[in-house]
């Protein structure tokens, strides 16, 4: 028996692979599938089941394209209600693999057709479960993104959370392996654990979720306690992965059309298209195509491509740096925004070079935000999500979360110069870009962020551990 945690920290997203007697399962595979069904071949297996846990939100699943291009069956839980061809198991309902079994136990909560999926070892013995968006190390999966669909309200479901929990879960073993669907990052839940595994009974021990002698009420209170609204893409997600979608493949390809200066212009002129600068953000403040949005493919990029752009079906034009063009759309993708249009051939460089207008974006070191302090009492905005800024921030600081930035535009001076800045400098890029974009010109970004602020000797709040700002 092998079983691989294939992990993609952009989406804090766990993938896995099993094997067992030259029959492979997948669970929630990403959208490329190339990858699973090349390690089949290697192991020269068969992939014959694709598990899915539930109708992700955060993400589009590659079983739909696994499906067509291996012959697996695709498995949900019960109350499962997809477009395409699947095996709706019912709860407790055994499937073999080689030597061993894979038993899906219905655990709604997170959504209505949420499933477990326990895997016992050829001696019969439980051996893991893959708890998907049910069961996170150090957290459960928020109870409010199926509440429209279902017609239940988030404390509804919280209770019905806690039910599966305690009737499918805590009864295992304490040895038994917990493989969960998400890590910290995701927007799924709230706290979770760095970690990507775990046993059943250090979490037992240690997440807030399990603790035996918690009742019902205080559960549903805890984890319905400070939720935040989710991104806006994630119904338009669960549609892709309830109904399907195209295939990887003609993305890319669509995606990956090389358009001359003069070419991309014309595109963005005729489509109304988006035009989203994945290079670094040190390379986007020093010049960038008038009105383009910054959203760097090395920083969280799929997860704020889908919170702040929001409609998937938006077209977008795209300026990578060399040799990345593939990868950004493939990234895209994950995510469900597969209409992209082409990008631009040789880069901002060829687009100056074209003598094309080009903006900049002023930043300053924090030295020199810190003199700029010492002088006057200017305006501030801090970017980070409300747990940051509470654990510490500039004493005047305004808070305006990226998440949120368009709720707040209001709020940003009309002709007085301000500064910008979050946590390290990324998402400082990315707010100071939407604002040109919406005609804002009189920001100044502060490199580097809140770490070089701390550095450079600029007072803020003393620090409050965010475990204590409930």
């Amino acid at each position: 028996m092998k079983i691989e945690q294939i992990y993609t920290g952009c989406l804090a997203q766990g993938a896995y692979y099993i094997e067992s007697k030259g029959e492979v399962a997948i669970i929630d595979p990403l959208r490329e599938v190339k990858p699973y069904i090349d390690r089949a071949k290697k192991d020269h297996a068969k992939i014959k089941f694709i598990f899915e846990t539930h109708f992700h939100a955060d993400f589009v699943s590659g079983h739909v394209t696994l499906a067509k291009e291996t012959g697996a069956t695709i498995i949900y839980g019960p109350t499962a209600n997809p477009s395409f061809e699947a095996h709706i198991a019912k709860d407790n309902e055994e499937f073999k693999l080689g030597d061993i079994t894979i038993i899906a136990l219905h655990t709604p909560g997170h959504t209505m057709e949420s499933t477990t999926y326990l895997l016992r070892d050829e001696n019969g013995k439980d051996h893991a479960i893959f708890s998907g968006d049910t069961l996170f190390l150090g957290d459960v999966g928020r109870p409010d993104l199926a509440q429209k669909a279902a017609d239940m309200t988030q404390e509804e479901l919280a209770g019905m959370l806690f039910d599966s929990l305690r009737s499918k879960i805590m009864p295992l073993a304490d040895d038994v392996i917990v493989y969960p669907a998400h890590g910290a990052g995701s927007a799924c839940g709230k706290n979770m654990m760095k970690e990507t595994v775990d046993t059943l009974g250090n979490q037992k021990n240690m997440n807030y979720a399990l603790r035996a002698n918690m009742t019902k009420e205080e559960f549903i209170q805890e984890v319905t306690d400070g939720l935040q609204a989710p991104p806006k893409y994630f119904p338009l997600n669960v549609k892709m992965n309830k109904e399907g979608y195209d295939d990887i493949d003609e993305v890319l390809k669509r995606g990956t059309q090389a358009l001359s200066p003069d070419a991309f212009e014309a595109a963005a002129n005729e489509t109304e298209a988006i035009v989203l600068d994945v290079r670094h953000q040190n390379d986007f403040v020093k010049g960038h195509i008038p009105r383009s949005i910054f959203i760097g493919i090395d920083g969280g990029f799929a997860p704020w491509v889908g919170a702040l752009i929001a409609d998937v079906k938006q077209p977008i034009l795209l300026v990578t740096p060399k040799g990345r063009e593939e990868e950004t759309v493939t990234r895209l993708s994950r995510v469900g925004f597969d209409n992209t249009l082409g990008y631009l051939e040789g880069g901002f460089e060829a687009w100056k070079a074209a003598s094309k207008d080009y903006d900049t974006i002023s930043s300053i070191s924090a030295e020199t935000f810190k003199a700029a302090l010492e002088k006057d009492d200017i305006p501030v905005f801090d970017v980070r999500k409300e747990g940051e800024y509470a654990s510490s921030h500039i004493k005047y600081a305004h808070l305006t979360p990226l998440d949120f930035l368009n709720d707040h535009l209001s709020e940003f001076p009309e002709n007085e110069t301000f500064y910008v800045h979050c946590a390290g400098g990324y998402r400082s890029v990315i707010a100071a870009s939407i604002l040109k974009s919406r005609g804002i010109h009189n920001l100044v970004d502060v490199a580097g962020g809140f770490g070089a602020i701390k550095k450079a000797g600029i007072p803020v709040t003393e620090h409050v551990c965010p475990s204590t700002l409930k």
